[in-house]
């Protein structure tokens, strides 16, 4: 029960001090004071795809992020991923989270729990963050009986949330891969068949939030994440050698350039370093869809951009050393550079 639920005890039993495993080595703990805005963060207009197509070619060159609107997916659907997420967390008692307990000694397990790193001890700073990770492509993981029955339409609208964000992630793939002059396949010819994990992440109110991080310094392992996030904001990127604050926007999608996508484009287009901050006073929730290679993809950038300047690299054994070392900002993909 510790691993899975560590932080919501915590968070239950109103301790008024952060326990000495989630306080942050001085030098990676936010300046909740001084962070900037990230309010000019490009937002793509996806509803003609000419204009878009150069948009995003400018964000994934200066940002590795950017939000899309007219992207297709139901507001309505949004909003009940949204809600769903936060009555399982904040809804549900103990006894029914724990029965979808992940397997800690596993990297990215599916269900609830709050430990990401594996093998994580005592001197490992953890997150302040519970979450619960749900498999959904090929169809051949998604099993919904290991997903929460309460609210009742809790599985149908992961399966649909899963389907929408698939379109899109291909769409978006297309027209990167035509913003770079490449075939619109390229990027998911390389990437290969895509794996899908829609991972709710929930962040309580943290006593000592200056001290804390709801998620460290990383970039994500794969190609593309679909992000959402509440109201309530903490998300930031690192831009400039600064971290910016990226205003919530309930009907936007975010997206975010994962490491796979870096080396493809042969690091044209760059991922983009984030993390979560915490506040002391409201809940925060956020669902990010990733969209990765299988474990046997062998990833290199394409050959129209040559030469390489990342090594080739089996993603499972990429996944291994994220999980293993820990991200510390992007330093498994640095160390893919010739």
């Amino acid at each position: 029960m510790e691993t899975a639920s560590r932080v919501e005890l915590i968070v239950k039993g109103n301790l008024p001090e952060v326990p000495s495993q989630y306080i942050q080595p001085p030098e990676a703990r936010p300046h909740l004071h001084y962070s900037g805005d990230a309010a000019s963060i490009p937002t793509v207009d996806l509803s003609s795809s000419n204009s878009a197509r150069e948009a995003i070619g400018d964000a994934c060159r200066n940002w590795g992020a950017f939000h899309v609107i007219n992207h297709g997916v139901p507001i309505h659907l949004l909003d009940r991923m949204r809600s769903l997420g936060l009555s399982f967390f904040q809804d549900s008692p103990m006894e029914e989270k724990l029965r979808y307990a992940c397997d800690s000694t596993s990297a990215a397990s599916e269900g609830y729990g709050s430990r990401m790193l594996l093998g994580a001890k005592d001197d490992v700073v953890l997150d302040w963050r519970d979450y619960f990770d749900h498999h959904t492509f090929p169809l051949s993981r998604r099993n919904p009986s290991r997903w929460p029955i309460h609210p009742p339409d809790y599985r149908q609208v992961v399966g649909e949330y899963g389907d929408e964000m698939k379109k899109l992630a291909q769409m978006l793939l297309e027209l990167i891969s035509e913003s770079l002059g490449l075939p619109g396949s390229s990027i998911e010819e390389a990437v290969g068949e895509i794996y899908q994990n829609i991972t709710v992440s929930y962040y309580p109110p943290c006593p000592q939030p200056e001290l804390t991080l709801g998620l460290q310094s990383h970039s994500d392992m794969g190609a593309i994440t679909l992000l959402i996030q509440d109201d309530v904001g903490g998300l930031q990127l690192y831009k400039d050698a600064q971290w910016l604050t990226v205003p919530p926007n309930s009907h936007a999608i975010l997206v975010l350039i994962a490491d796979q996508t870096e080396i493809i484009t042969n690091g044209l287009y760059k991922s983009a370093q984030h993390r979560a901050v915490t506040n002391a006073n409201q809940a925060r929730l956020s669902v990010a869809t990733f969209h990765d290679p299988s474990k046997t993809a062998r990833i290199a950038p394409v050959s129209q951009l040559s030469p390489p300047s990342y090594k080739e690299v089996v993603y499972g054994q990429y996944v291994s050393s994220w999980y293993s070392k820990g991200p510390e900002g992007k330093r498994n993909l640095d160390a893919l550079l010739y």
